[in-house]
């Protein structure tokens, strides 16, 4: 055998998988099922953590599943994932569109609701079926960042120049998919999804190379939006509440500006969360060892949970988890040679950090309420598998972008 021959033999064959990433998710599992079990003195009593309907009993089949579903993802590949997208886009839309009907439509002439369809918390955002509840919104953010991807990579290839006019057109395409399901989804309401989707697209479009002019007025459209804000709050009630009336959203800003004033009321959540996590110290109560009681222990707030029952060092492990996530994320999308995939990760990097800054924001006060919960640590089913759709994806990502030198010839 020629040495040619000899060596091409010990060529390492290409990895299946990010180990590193893997790691990853599997330390998020892990300190998710420890968090959730440690939440049982919060729970409510029509809340168990095992049996058929558990908490946790579910987390652990939605992790199992989820493994499946990036099993499959990364057999198929990422070659047809478009027309998948395209699939699941119509059907989540039409399930948000069945949502809307309920609760805007049919509720407001007969007084009930569509079948699967009731409120929960306030939100029409979840399909109840028997034993799973599905929330339509977390898999449409994953089917908009997808089919975003391909737009902007389609309109990329068939521009002529870099004109404003270039990438007005690519507004348009994007608002196409966009506009209907983020409406639907706000009117839910769910606030958080809704920030979430504009967010993460918004990152893709920016790093897609439109021109930086866009950057500039778009930053000082924010800081106009926001000025105006904070001065009609703190120097022209009368004039806020005529403009955003006298809402319960309205009222948690109040809860969340100033949560003792508030803490029999909507400032009751945020108020609590405070007080657990100050009470933790640095190495906290002690599992399952929860002194305060809050709503919402296993989803929303389960960081809180994190600071009273594992203290600082707790809360810091899995804000480490965070970052490593993040970074590995990063570096996937970095090397990515596939503008697609580099603009997918990309977007559910951008995905990843909102939703982390927005549940711990507002877990310590920093940030308003909007129902965000902390990715791949809390409690929720059609988070973890949308969350697990996404990292099929990168994985088949992370593979096409293994550099040159991780070969041997």
């Amino acid at each position: 055998m020629s040495r040619r021959r000899q060596n091409l033999s010990r060529v390492r064959q290409p990895q299946k998988f990010d180990y590193i990433l893997s790691l990853i998710i599997v330390l998020f599992f892990v300190a998710s099922i420890i968090t959730i079990a440690a939440c049982k003195p919060l729970l409510p009593v029509y809340l168990s953590l095992w049996g058929l309907d558990g908490v946790l009993t579910k987390q652990i089949l939605f992790y199992i599943l989820g493994v499946i579903i990036i099993a499959v993802i990364i057999y198929f590949g990422n070659d047809n994932l478009f027309d998948f997208a395209k699939i699941g886009y119509f059907i989540f839309l039409a399930c948000l569109v069945y949502l809307f009907m309920s609760s805007q439509v049919v509720y407001r002439f007969t007084g009930r609701y569509l079948p699967l369809a009731s409120p929960v918390n306030g939100s029409t955002a979840w399909l109840q079926i028997p034993l799973l509840n599905i929330q339509p919104s977390e898999f449409m953010k994953v089917m908009l960042i997808i089919i975003s991807a391909y737009v902007i990579e389609q309109h990329n290839e068939m521009k002529e120049d870099d004109s404003f006019e270039s990438d007005i057109h690519l507004f348009i395409e994007l608002l196409k998919w966009i506009l209907v399901p983020a409406i639907l989804i706000l009117l839910q309401p769910d606030t958080g999804i809704f920030i979430l989707i504009l967010f993460s697209i918004m990152v893709m479009v920016i790093c897609s190379g439109i021109r930086k002019e866009w950057l500039i007025f778009g930053g000082i459209v924010v800081v106009a939006a926001v000025v105006l804000f904070l001065y009609l709050f703190y120097f022209n009630q009368p004039l806020f509440v005529k403009i955003f009336g006298d809402s319960y959203k309205v009222k948690r800003i109040y809860g969340w500006l100033y949560p003792e004033e508030y803490s029999t009321g909507v400032g009751l959540q945020l108020y609590s969360s405070l007080l657990a996590m100050g009470s933790g110290g640095l190495f906290g109560h002690g599992f399952q060892a929860s002194l305060i009681s809050f709503p919402e222990p296993h989803t929303d707030f389960i960081f809180a949970v994190i600071g009273m029952n594992f203290g600082f060092i707790g809360c810091l492990f899995v804000v480490g988890l965070c970052v490593a996530l993040d970074v590995r994320l990063y570096i996937i999308a970095s090397r990515s040679k596939n503008s697609i995939e580099k603009l997918m990760v990309i977007g559910f990097l951008a995905m990843f950090i909102i939703q982390q800054l927005e549940n711990i924001g507002m877990v310590v006060g920093l940030l308003p309420i909007t129902g965000i919960t902390l990715p791949l640590i809390s409690a929720g089913g059609s988070s973890m598998l949308s969350f697990m759709i996404a990292f099929g994806i990168i994985m088949n990502a992370s593979l096409k972008a293994k550099k040159l030198s991780d070969y041997v010839y």
